[in-house]
């Protein structure tokens, strides 16, 4: 993916570009920075130099910044420089368990509750001097909790709303459970963007000898609430869609949830074709273990299966197995959330980095240009697909 940004120095910036990457997310932070640097590194001329582009070649967009807490676990935000007329970007990971604190001499792994706290910490930090406050966080807060079926709390609804309250004008996340959550906050900037670009090219990049038509390729989803995704990038590759259905026993609750009883398929043959198998999450994995274990039964060649988040809750010894026993071949997922180690060196696991593409839509929006090919990515797609049967790297 180029950076063409040759509109964006005859648009003025919204304000003084500002990252802020506390703790949870410093590592992708990091790397957004690094591209912004280079990109805009000797781009101003004698024209641009008045004071609207004060600030906008920098060393480094980190706002400094931190989140110390106090003995009894309670918190506090502080912002170390001045963001007064900034453009802020706050990027925060609430998947990030990695991080500890500490509470009454006990060591407490932090929460997505933990996390959301601090980002409202940090917005409570800037106190109202920043021009404009945006918040990317990538795997959306509570966006399983977005619908009401009984007498519970929509947590998603009331923690978008609390974020506008505070000034937030615009939040980006990406793979939103269920995107019309944003009807919760319909006067403002609500943007869900799908990572099928990077899927594509990071599976080329790895299978080479991916044969991409419909007689030798399908896009699967596990369920019918993932189904928008799999049509999407099945109509982007030219081939067939498949859906696995969930039949679960509403007469039985455990942990909170109806359990599954079985997947039943819809779709057409699969045998001797290879399989994309496309969710939002990977979470136990439970489910998508034994959709590739149907779709084997079927007589499906190759599996790989491609998660916006892997989060692996369980641990990665049933992928391991299952691995071992040629259940699958590859697993896809995005550095948009926290990743062990031990994730990272599974021969089986293909990491996606989404840091570029943050840097992109950060760049773009901070000149107030349009993101609907970013949030749309066919010509990319289409582009990378090109390369591939032309047989020119990727």
């Amino acid at each position: 993916m180029t950076q063409k940004n040759t509109y964006d120095l005859q648009k003025l910036p919204v304000g003084r570009l500002g990252i802020l990457s506390p703790y949870s997310c410093a590592e992708l932070g990091a790397k957004v920075d690094n591209y912004l640097v280079q990109w805009r590194k000797g781009k101003l001329d004698q024209q641009h130099t008045a004071i609207a582009f004060e600030g906008y070649e920098r060393d480094t967009y980190l706002v400094k910044s931190e989140l110390p807490r106090f003995g009894s676990g309670e918190g506090k935000g502080i912002i170390l420089e001045s963001v007064r007329g900034d453009d802020l970007y706050i990027l925060v990971d609430v998947c990030n368990y990695s991080l500890t604190y500490s509470l009454s001499g006990q060591i407490n792994h932090m929460s997505p509750d933990d996390h959301f706290q601090n980002l409202k910490r940090i917005i409570a930090a800037v106190a109202g001097k920043a021009r404009r406050i945006n918040v990317i966080m990538p795997f959306l807060y509570e966006s399983r909790q977005h619908r009401r079926t009984g007498r519970e709390s929509l947590d998603c609804a009331l923690a978008l709303q609390e974020l506008v309250n505070m000034g937030v004008e615009n939040i980006i996340t990406f793979d939103a459970h269920d995107p019309r959550i944003q009807n919760a906050i319909p006067l403002h900037g609500f943007e869900t963007v799908q990572p099928s670009y990077q899927f594509i090219k990071n599976l080329l990049r790895n299978q080479p000898d991916l044969q991409i038509d419909k007689d030798h390729l399908m896009v699967i989803s596990p369920d019918e609430g993932g189904m928008g995704r799999a049509i999407y990038l099945a109509n982007n590759l030219g081939v067939d869609m498949g859906m696995f259905y969930k039949r679960r026993d509403y007469s039985t609750i455990v942990d909170g949830r109806n359990p599954i009883v079985a997947h039943e398929f819809l779709g057409a043959d699969v045998k001797g074709k290879d399989m994309i198998i496309i969710d939002d999450m990977i979470s136990s994995g439970d489910s998508m273990l034994e959709v590739a274990q149907l779709l084997k039964a079927r007589g499906a060649r190759k599996i790989f299966m491609c998660a916006t988040f892997g989060l692996f809750t369980n641990g990665l010894s049933k992928f391991d197995k299952g691995f071992e026993e040629g259940m699958f071949d590859r697993i896809l997922t995005t550095n948009l959330i926290y990743q062990t180690p031990d994730l990272l060196s599974r021969p089986y696991y293909v990491n996606c980095d989404m840091s570029k593409y943050i840097a992109l839509i950060i760049d773009t929006l901070n000149h107030d240009g349009s993101i609907s090919k970013l949030l749309n990515p066919v010509e990319r797609i289409q582009k990378v697909l090109t390369k591939f049967r032309n047989h020119e790297k990727i």
